[in-house]
C-alpha cells in the first residue's frame, strides 16, 4: 500500500506569498479567500517536501500519515 502524507498549514503563520502553490507536482495546495495556503487534495501529496523546504515563514508541515487504511 502506498503512503499517505498530511500536510498542515499554519494559516497565522502563511503570508500567502504562493511559492508552495506553484511548486507542488501534484497540485495539493491553493491559495484560500482569505489568500493562505491550505491542502486542497490532500490525497495527493506525495510526500515530497517541497513545500515544506520552501516556505519562507516556516508555516507548513508534511507528515507520514500513520492513520491510513
Amino acid at each position: 500500500m502506498a503512503k499517505k502524507f498530511q500536510v498542515i498549514v499554519n494559516g497565522s503563520w502563511c503570508k500567502g506569498c504562493n511559492l508552495c502553490v506553484q511548486i507542488c507536482p501534484k497540485k495539493v495546495l491553493e491559495l484560500n479567500d482569505r489568500l493562505t495556503s491550505y491542502a486542497a487534495r490532500q490525497d495527493d501529496c506525495i510526500g515530497c517536501r517541497q513545500c515544506e523546504n520552501i516556505c519562507p515563514d516556516l508555516a507548513i508541515t508534511v507528515k507520514e500519515d500513520l492513520n491510513n487504511d
